[in-house]
Order: C-alpha cells, then structure tokens, then sequence
C-alpha cells in the first residue's frame, strides 16, 4: 500500500487547477484533476477508487460544489471520502450549506499551500 495520497481537484479555472497541481505534486500527492461537478463525477465513474480526498470550488458552471458534493454523498462509495471546499467564497451560510451537504472542511482562496497540505493530512490520515 502507497503512502501517497491521491487528490482530486475540482475548478473551473485552468489557471487554480494549474497552481494546484504544482502546489500538491511538489508535497508528494498524486493530482487529478476535472474542471467541474458533471466531469468529476464523470472521472470518478471510472476512477473513484483511486481517491483518497477531493478538493473542489464552489462556483462552476454545469453543476456546482453544493451539487458535487451531494451527488458523491449519495453514492455509497464517497460517503466517507473526505472533501474539502477551495473557494473564494466565505459567508457562514455557504459554509453552513456546504457542511449540510456534506463537505468535510472549508479552504478561502487565495489558498496558502501549506494550510492545505496540512488539513489535507489531517482529513486523510
């Protein structure tokens, strides 16, 4: 079994994505990545198995966090899964909801990399 933790980001910004990307490859973890909810869930048809935790914003087109994370919470296989909220947003009723919906943490962009690497641990481990 692999110590490296496998990440799914969710953002509709290419550049977010990239600054992810760089931000968690170069901490160890293995990135995956899809550019909102629908594609998500799509990857995660076929590749849930290999995640570990999933990081995801909430304003996107197609379908948004809230809708993500009640879509994985509704499937039996990410009912545990650990998923964290990267957003610009940060109102106590967007957090409220995304807690109600099922989200495990909260995370205000810009994002530091080491307070991510560290709740990412601490959601994963």
């Amino acid at each position: 079994m692999s110590d490296t933790i496998r990440v799914l980001t969710v953002d509709d910004s290419a550049s977010m994505r990239a600054l992810l990307r760089s931000a968690l490859s170069s901490r160890g973890y293995q990135v995956s990545q899809a550019e909102d909810g629908v594609a998500a869930l799509e990857w995660l048809a076929d590749n849930g198995s290999d995640i570990d935790v999933i990081v995801t914003d909430i304003n996107m087109p197609r379908m948004d966090g809230f809708g993500l994370i009640e879509a994985l919470r509704g499937q039996s296989r990410f009912r545990d899964c650990p998923i964290l909220v990267l957003s610009t947003e940060s109102s106590d009723e967007k957090k409220s909801r995304a807690r109600s919906a099922g989200a495990t943490g909260w995370i205000v962009k810009p994002f530091d990399a080491d307070k991510l690497d560290t709740a990412l641990r601490r959601v994963t481990h």
